[in-house]
């Protein structure tokens, strides 16, 4: 962990933008209630065009290459643009590498052969509890088993590097983890990505979703026991552990990446650094239509290159802030400069 910090502050200067972001849109067809982007809630917010995204991925590759950059595909859901084929068919064209996260409800065996066809090599697909816990929590009638489908369709076309299941443990789905352990061990997936509910975006008006203390440290100590059993399973890249359950429920350390391997263009061009951020102006470092990645990547970004425990006396204090570094972004209340979830005299 000391050896990771000393190179977060060796690269600060010049870091290597490795993951870019690009929200295609803000629409779903679903209303899940912890949807950090209040995805459904923006129908009319304006999206780039398919001439734009061309424009945007000639830049790219001209600014900084193809094998640098893993493009990530997000939304809303991505498969609501009838371009999204052309836009990503583009991108593979210039040689891109891209994945993308889905809710899989409308992937069949068509789509699972064009996905294949224009270039995706991974996928992440949100499976949120057993049947009605799902359909529940994502607001649409029949979504798990529409997901539950595209996974399988996925699944048997077949030449995909990597297709993942991400699950959202919240207060009503965790006593489902076992059995949901048993669904995804039937299921030919390449791993199974366990985190926990955000106080962002929409969950902010269900707090009772939010897990308790003793909740927390079980699905850590369940994490840990599946990977200990040689399961794919893993916690998100979100927050840090203490030196107990780091590395022990993922495969690295925690490394908030926004604005120091990550950036994100929002569905109306802003630059961005992580989408799961709140967003606010002060935090857009620009906008695609008008300013150049590249420039934008090198001048920007600085608050994302300091510790956030510098604007709290609390977390400043703190003896573990030397790996911490106040934690994640996207769960920073920019309000009250604190963290909303800080898992110290929880799991440490």
């Amino acid at each position: 962990m000391r050896q990771l910090a000393g190179y977060r502050r060796s690269i600060l200067g010049r870091p290597p933008l490795k993951n870019l972001f690009l929200e295609l849109t803000l629409r779903c067809n679903e209303r899940c209630l912890h949807c950090g982007s209040r995805c459904g809630e923006h129908d009319a917010v304006p999206e780039l065009s398919l001439d734009q995204y061309n424009t945007i991925l000639d830049d790219l590759k001209r600014d900084f290459g193809t094998r640098q950059i893993e493009l990530d595909i997000t939304g809303g859901e991505p498969l609501l643009r009838r371009d999204f084929y052309d836009i990503m068919g583009y991108a593979n064209e210039l040689g891109f590498r891209w994945g993308m996260t889905s809710n899989a409800t409308l992937i069949d065996d068509r789509a699972a052969q064009r996905l294949y066809e224009c270039g995706m090599k991974t996928i992440s697909v949100s499976i949120d509890g057993l049947e009605a816990t799902h359909d529940s929590l994502r607001g649409m009638r029949g979504a798990f088993s529409r997901a539950m489908n595209g996974i399988h369709a996925l699944i048997s076309h077949g030449g995909f590097q990597h297709i993942q299941i991400t699950t959202v443990v919240n207060h009503r789905n965790f006593p489902e983890l076992p059995a949901l352990f048993e669904l995804m061990r039937e299921t030919d997936i390449d791993s199974w990505r366990v985190i926990n509910i955000e106080p962002i975006g929409r969950a902010l008006d269900t707090p009772d979703l939010m897990l308790t203390d003793g909740e927390y440290r079980r699905m850590f100590d369940f994490i840990r026991e599946k990977r200990t059993e040689g399961y794919p399973v893993t916690y998100g890249c979100s927050h840090f552990l203490g030196a107990e359950y780091e590395r022990q429920v993922r495969d690295w350390y925690f490394l908030c990446n926004a604005g120091i391997y990550t950036a994100s263009i929002a569905a109306n061009g802003d630059i961005l650094a992580c989408l799961d951020i709140e967003r606010r102006p002060e935090l857009a470092q620009g906008n695609i239509l008008r300013d150049s990645l590249k420039e934008v990547w090198e001048r920007e970004f600085k608050i994302f290159r300091s510790d956030l425990s510098d604007l709290n006396e609390k977390c400043r204090e703190c003896d573990q802030c030397e790996f911490c570094h106040g934690g994640a972004h996207h769960s920073w209340d920019y309000d009250r400069n604190r963290q909303r979830v800080c898992f110290k005299d929880i799991l440490f």
